[in-house]
């Protein structure tokens, strides 16, 4: 297999303006990236300058940088019925018109949370997450849909149509009691909101923390064979590689470098190397073996996993 066959990139640093992230990418062996289009942790409407994203689309020609997403600002809630919403709708719309000009694919988003009135839920989540594919398998029951869940789906509508047309708006799964920790969930909002824009990201540490065990190569077909039949395969835009820091099916969210986690290496041979899922761009999230981030050690080990 040649080199860089696959597409691979890391979260990177926006620090000194955007262009600035393509080498940093390059310079762990990725030719793909994520990052930020601002601060994660505070509201922004980003914007570029036509030279600067002139800058951006020739450096990332030059590096060989094929894929580029932004991930949206860890405050997005589009299910919140408060100025937060609004606030949400106007930075994702104003993120993708930026991604538009970049060329950047789309956003990766976390779509939020119900907050209140999820409480007997979690409760009986309790009994059931360790197995929680296998409960969605066999469950004749469709999903239930939250008192703000109308609201949810109209914030992101309201995303796309006040968006440039040929941006993407992918839902990232979560492991933790948030919108979009099932499948089913994930099914049920692509449904509704009815847009091709619509795409998925799964992140690995997620589905482990959320309860789907794709540890064999059995258990991962049928994973994807239940993800085609619930929301369709054409909707899977890319992959969070990502290790666990905690047990399987324990609804908590910490990342791990590959290999050093409860994931684990046999796995992610397994996703890298699927004949369905290799063409996929895979963006690491890790902690890096520094604590820096993304690092070329982490990159050359999924590497290191891809079949010659």
């Amino acid at each position: 297999m040649k080199e860089n066959s696959h597409i691979f990139g890391g979260h990177v640093s926006i620090a000194g303006g955007y262009k600035e992230a393509l080498p940093r990418a390059h310079a762990i062996g990725g030719n793909a990236l994520q990052m930020f289009s601002g601060s994660p942790r505070g509201w922004n409407l980003p914007k570029v300058a036509p030279a600067e994203a002139g800058v951006y689309r020739e450096t990332a020609k030059r590096l060989g940088i094929v894929a580029s997403y932004f991930h949206a600002s860890y405050l997005v809630n589009l299910a919140d019925d408060g100025p937060n919403g609004k606030h949400s709708v106007d930075a994702l719309v104003a993120e993708l018109s930026v991604a538009e000009m970049l060329g950047v694919r789309g956003s990766i988003i976390h779509l939020g949370s119900f907050k209140e009135g999820r409480e007997k839920e979690a409760k009986s989540e309790k009994l059931k997450v360790k197995s929680l594919f296998e409960s969605e398998k066999e469950s004749s029951t469709p999903y239930v849909k939250h008192e703000r869940y109308p609201l949810l789906i109209s914030n992101i509508k309201a995303v796309l149509k006040k968006s440039p047309k040929n941006t993407l708006f992918i839902i990232e799964d979560m492991g933790m009691r948030k919108i979009g920790r099932s499948l089913d969930e994930i099914a049920s909002i692509v449904s509704d909101v009815g847009d091709l824009r619509v795409k998925v990201c799964l992140d690995t540490c997620h589905l482990h923390a959320a309860g789907y065990d794709i540890s064999t190569k059995k258990k991962l077909d049928e994973f994807l064979d239940y993800f085609d039949k619930a929301i369709g395969f054409s909707r899977l835009e890319c992959f969070h590689v990502n290790d666990s820091r905690d047990e399987f099916g324990s609804l908590r969210d910490r990342h791990d470098n590959i290999g050093e986690g409860k994931v684990g290496k046999d796995v992610f041979k397994l996703i890298l190397n699927h004949p369905k899922l290799k063409v996929l761009p895979f963006i690491l999230e890790v902690p890096g073996f520094a604590d820096t981030g993304p690092d070329k050690k982490n990159m050359d080990i999924v590497k290191s996993l891809t079949k010659v």
